[in-house]
């Protein structure tokens, strides 16, 4: 028996498709806490360890920052993977071809090398590296410029 199929008009499509783009959201919305937190972060180590005069302990800020780059990458990663299951459907909606059974898939990054080649091919994109790698920069100038001047 051929699976039933759907239309673009049918309730059940609104639903499913107004689910997937929650969760494309709500990445997105993870991501954009982590560079808050992140440069918050980073900023109240760099205040502490300049008023303790001890410019050598600035490495630690290293941590956060790699920490919200890899986290950030994997939000990212999943972003593009609910992106993808979500084009996926529209097209088979446009070709008539979306069935019951692709309704309500919500297939997130599955298997660990998947996921982090995912999360590496997520961290070389133009809303990650520039920034984290940015941060890692300015971490360096105030290590070797502006903490130098303060001792």
């Amino acid at each position: 028996m051929p699976s039933e199929t759907v239309r673009y008009d049918s309730q059940s499509v609104h639903t499913y498709l107004g689910l997937l783009q929650s969760v494309i959201n709500r990445m997105a919305s993870n991501s954009t806490a982590c560079k808050t937190w992140c440069i918050t972060i980073v900023a109240a180590a760099i205040v502490i360890i300049a008023d303790k005069g001890k410019p050598n302990f600035i490495w630690i800020a290293l941590v956060p920052i790699l920490l919200f780059l890899f986290l950030d990458s994997y939000y990212l990663a999943q972003e593009r993977c609910f992106r993808h299951v979500y084009d996926g459907f529209v097209s088979k909606l446009h070709s008539e071809s979306a069935t019951i059974q692709d309704l309500y898939v919500m297939k997130g990054l599955r298997g660990n090398s998947k996921t982090i080649c995912s999360i590496f091919h997520a961290a070389s994109s133009i809303s990650i590296w520039p920034f984290y790698g940015l941060i890692i920069i300015m971490l360096v100038v105030v290590r070797f410029i502006i903490l130098n001047e303060l001792i």
